[in-house]
């Protein structure tokens, strides 16, 4: 009798390992119980749900096959098997990435781009995922898009803010990002009459770069007192004054001042309440440094469609915790100052024409008749 349970038993393992879901009719007793050890009364565990998630989690495929087999797989689960059961998640991803984006306006718009390995044509090549996040105008944030190209490029930045724009993105007042040529170029020519800020950090660092190292720290605290003014004239007033400070020692950073000193500084015209929230990249770095963390447990991904795929996902994930999140990014009240209402129109008081206006009114009548 023991040696015929464990047969059914090693038999009902196989069926469920290569059969997935099996019926499975169990005797019923009086007394004691015929219910098999293996199985857990009430519970169904959906591997390929279990897989998805491991993966998105940047869960590595070795620990996953360990994961499936502590799950009751003997036989484990190949890097193939993965693959194939994770491209299921493309449909989610593409529907997230093609949403429409006119339910309200987004007055402030982050772009930047992060870049992972990837096979192409038999090479092992740098793709760039750019990606690009938005403040509407009830102060949350959202991921409005994602893309993986080879480059940035002008024409792939063009593209993809002009995908943004069909998808409905309006009500743009400020783009915040980095220098890149290409990418300030796109904007210019898909955002036209969109004020563009130059990320802080990054201009910082390409201050620095001029300046010998002994000399970095004077010299980054000096522009610093650019970023501390109360008004927009006295952040305009600064930038002067910094560059005149610099100008006999480094005349290389006050070139950059002077090239750049409006773009730094396009922040100074918004809400001040808003500044140190939209004067770098900052918030979508950190976003960045996810993605990264997550797409370097896979290393080299198979192809760009792949990389999209965990990208996709990560960045759904993200989007979906600030939408639930009871906290803005931005008050409402404060993103009221951007678009204030229109002003009232009062009726007209009646107007009241005593007896002697009517009758000169209709002595003129009669004479131009």
């Amino acid at each position: 009798m023991a040696l015929e349970a464990q047969s059914a038993l090693s038999t009902l393992t196989d069926a469920l390992a290569t059969a997935g879901d099996v019926q499975v009719k169990i005797p019923k007793t009086r007394t004691g119980s015929f219910f098999p050890t293996l199985l857990h009364p009430r519970r169904r565990i959906d591997l390929h749900a279990v897989v998805m998630e491991a993966y998105v989690h940047g869960v590595s495929t070795r620990k996953v096959d360990d994961l499936v087999e502590a799950l009751g797989v003997e036989s484990g689960i190949s890097k193939s098997e993965v693959s194939r059961i994770c491209a299921d998640l493309d449909t989610e991803v593409e529907a997230f990435r093609t949403r429409p984006l006119d339910a309200q306006a987004t007055p402030y718009v982050f772009l930047d781009a992060t870049y992972c390995k990837a096979r192409l044509r038999g090479r092992v090549v740098s793709q760039a995922v750019v990606i690009a996040t938005g403040v509407t105008a009830d102060g949350h944030r959202e991921v409005l898009g994602c893309d993986v190209g080879g480059a940035e490029t002008l024409d792939f930045w063009r593209s993809f803010l002009a995908s943004l724009r069909d998808r409905g993105l309006h009500g743009a007042q400020l783009v915040i990002s980095d220098q890149h040529r290409g990418l300030v170029s796109a904007i210019e020519q898909t955002m036209t009459g969109v004020a563009w800020q130059r990320c802080r950090v990054h201009f910082m660092r390409n201050v620095l770069a001029k300046v010998a190292k002994g000399q970095a720290d004077a010299v980054a605290a000096m522009v610093r007192t650019i970023f501390v003014q109360p008004s927009p004239a006295a952040v305009g007033e600064q930038v002067r004054v910094v560059a005149d400070s610099l100008r006999s020692k480094f005349p290389a950073v006050v070139d950059m001042l002077d090239e750049a000193g409006a773009d730094v500084t396009a922040f100074a015209v918004f809400p001040e309440v808003h500044w140190k929230k939209i004067w770098s990249t900052n918030p979508l770095e950190r976003l960045n440094r996810e993605v990264k963390r997550r797409t370097d447990v896979v290393g080299i991904f198979p192809n760009a469609k792949a990389l999209l795929r965990l990208a996709g996902c990560v960045l759904i994930e993200a989007h979906d915790e600030w939408q639930s999140g009871e906290r803005r990014y931005l008050s409402e009240a404060s993103m009221a100052l951007l678009t204030p209402p229109e002003p009232t129109l009062l009726p007209a008081p009646p107007l009241h024409v005593d007896a002697d206006t009517t009758s000169a009114l209709d002595r003129t009548s009669a004479l131009t008749a």
